[in-house]
């Protein structure tokens, strides 16, 4: 065959990358050491068990696996530390969604998996009754019995959903300013239905910066299925975004986003999961950026605007599990060094626990109390109005588990601009 210079080759044929990596684990168990669930639970024997060394009895077609493969949380931890570069997280969530896929999950935990990962349903069902979708979610005696019937846990964190979508705010929003520069916005479903204030503070950032926000259609990025080994809905939900931000892509215009879990979805787990190599989905991914890295690493100027508002405050920044996995380093922290008046302790806590969905489920949610101990004992004595996280559950499950809100870093450069406060910084900053 020929190839002339623009031939690219077809790689389709080059499925379950994920399990090639399995033969590069060389045991050394560095990965059971550093895993937080394998530390607090004997029901996780620890990454090099469920991932590489029980891949390698796993039947080929079959993918039996091992029930303990469940209670891996996908923090990523295990793939962060391995020297070898073994995708360990990824060999447990397919493990995970061979079981679904085989009947091996009981059918009222597929029901309960099902519900927690459809927050774009839920949001859009209850934004029209807020109020009273609200006091449904969190009252006493329906949680009570949600936890009964599906094991959702009574004790975990339901963000209240918002009254009006981000999107509504945006479609009357009257940009200002000169743009030298263009960027998609992927909200996600957390800031369309639950925290339309952080898309607000990203619009007003980007825009101060000379970046002009484009909002496409977009739906949920699926990763709470692809946790829940749901893999054909995730796969749904991941082409459907790939058609609502091909044309962007193909332009050369980045793609950023609030939600650090939703990025690295976009970025890579979708791919790598579901076995996407097609050109269009490797376009898309190439041009997703974390807001942070996109301010500090792509600004087409190269200079962040510095924020000329001094915020007075002591606070804890922690970097979620899914922020580390993207591999960037802190932008979010180089970010809130600039800042003035602002001082930041840093959590060097390697995941807060609730990892998504995970903590939600009544058989998890005091492994993922107990994985999160330690920062919530840095947090309650640090005598702190707010803790800053880059992602919407932890931020939730911080705010629940020690009574102290937490809000994204974004928010914050907004407010060192000038721009009006909202929510938990505004009573923060107004104290």
């Amino acid at each position: 065959m020929e190839f002339t210079t623009t031939t690219v080759p077809d790689l389709s044929h080059l499925t379950k990358t994920v399990e090639l990596t399995l033969d590069q684990c060389i045991k050394c168990n560095i990965c059971t050491s550093a895993c937080p669930v394998s530390a607090v639970t004997d029901l996780f024997p620890g990454p090099k068990y469920a991932g590489p060394q029980a891949s390698r009895f796993r039947h080929p077609r079959e993918q039996t696996s091992d029930n303990s493969v469940d209670y891996c949380s996908g923090c990523r931890v295990c793939n962060m530390v391995c020297p070898t570069g073994v995708k360990i997280a990824e060999l447990n969530a397919r493990a995970r969604a061979a079981m679904v896929a085989q009947g091996k999950v009981p059918v009222l935990k597929r029901i309960r998996n099902n519900l927690i990962s459809r927050a774009e349903v839920i949001g859009k069902l209850g934004q029209p009754i807020a109020p009273l979708a609200n006091y449904a979610l969190n009252n006493k005696i329906a949680r009570w019995l949600a936890e009964m019937i599906l094991g959702i846990s009574k004790e975990a964190p339901l963000p209240n959903i918002a009254r009006s979508s981000f999107t509504k705010w945006y479609s009357q929003h009257n940009s200002q300013g000169e743009f030298v520069q263009e960027v998609v916005y992927f909200h996600g479903c957390s800031t369309e239905y639950y925290e339309p204030h952080v898309g607000r503070a990203a619009v007003h950032v980007l825009e101060r910066n000379g970046v002009h926000v484009i909002v496409p259609e977009q739906n949920c990025c699926g990763l709470p299925l692809l946790s829940n080994g749901e893999f054909p809905g995730a796969k749904t939900y991941h082409l459907k975004n790939v058609s609502y931000l091909l044309k962007y892509a193909q332009a050369g215009i980045p793609i950023v986003g609030t939600s650090t879990s939703c990025t690295l979805t976009l970025k890579e787990e979708a791919p790598e999961l579901l076995d996407l190599y097609d050109t269009d989905t490797h376009k898309v991914s190439d041009q997703i950026f974390d807001i942070n890295e996109f301010l500090i690493y792509a600004l087409s100027n190269g200079q962040l605007i510095p924020g000329d508002h001094p915020i007075n405050l002591n606070l804890v920044y922690h970097a979620p599990c899914q922020y580390r996995a993207h591999k960037l380093g802190f932008p979010a922290l180089e970010i809130l060094q600039r800042i003035p008046g602002l001082h930041i302790t840093i959590s060097q806590v390697d995941c807060c626990g609730i990892a998504g969905t995970y903590g939600y489920k009544v058989e998890k949610y005091d492994i993922a109390m107990a994985v999160g101990k330690s920062l919530f004992e840095l947090v309650r004595s640090s005598g702190i109005p707010l803790v800053i996280c880059d992602s919407e559950t932890c931020r939730w499950h911080i705010t629940k588990a020690t009574g102290i809100p937490s809000v994204h870093p974004i928010e914050l450069l907004a407010a060192s601009y000038g721009f009006k406060a909202e929510g938990a910084l505004k009573k923060a900053l107004d104290q």
